[in-house]
């Protein structure tokens, strides 16, 4: 029996600010079983698409992908944020509530025709995974899916990756 994923999940009321309530994925990543229980599943999400390579944004979407890319004998690629790669990059921009930012992968990062799926630990608005889908098609690679641990399903970020296979292992709305 699989276990209930939601009950490793810290919910913080107005954090960051009032009226956000964070969903903090920290106990889930401390248990052994319920970290294993979350990369599995993306794993055999994996599997079914004969995903090749893992991509990830910084930060945490190195600690979800890692472990699946691990577990399938695949490699990982890091998208980073300025001035933390050293070689040639290419670059996606992305919108925040207050401008833009931009990720950054190493032009070599991922082979033309690979197929790759992308992870992290949260989808709310899509904007940083739809940047980093941007680096992998940029780069000639096909992202064959998203993985995420959390949707926030209130922030309607899967409407801006849709066309892509999505798997969320659980979803909050804002209760």
């Amino acid at each position: 029996m699989a276990l209930d994923l939601r009950k490793y999940v810290a919910s913080i009321p107005d954090y960051p600010e009032k009226g956000i309530i964070f969903r903090d994925i920290s106990p889930l990543l401390a248990d052994g079983p319920a970290f294993r229980e979350a990369t599995d599943q993306i794993v055999k999400f994996a599997k079914d698409k004969g995903v090749e390579m893992i991509v990830g944004p910084e930060a945490r979407g190195f600690i979800v992908g890692g472990p699946v890319a691990y577990e399938l004998g695949v490699g990982f690629a890091p998208a980073r944020k300025k001035g933390k790669l050293p070689r040639e990059t290419v670059k996606a921009e992305y919108s925040l509530e207050y401008g833009t930012s931009a990720l950054y992968m190493h032009k070599d990062a991922v082979k033309p025709g690979q197929r790759v799926l992308v992870t992290d630990d949260l989808l709310a608005t899509g904007g940083t995974i739809s940047a980093t889908i941007d680096l992998v098609e940029q780069l000639g690679g096909i992202v064959v899916g998203c993985a995420f641990l959390i949707e926030l399903t209130q922030l309607k970020g899967r409407e801006r990756i849709k066309g892509y296979d999505t798997l969320a292992l659980m979803d909050f709305d804002g209760e």
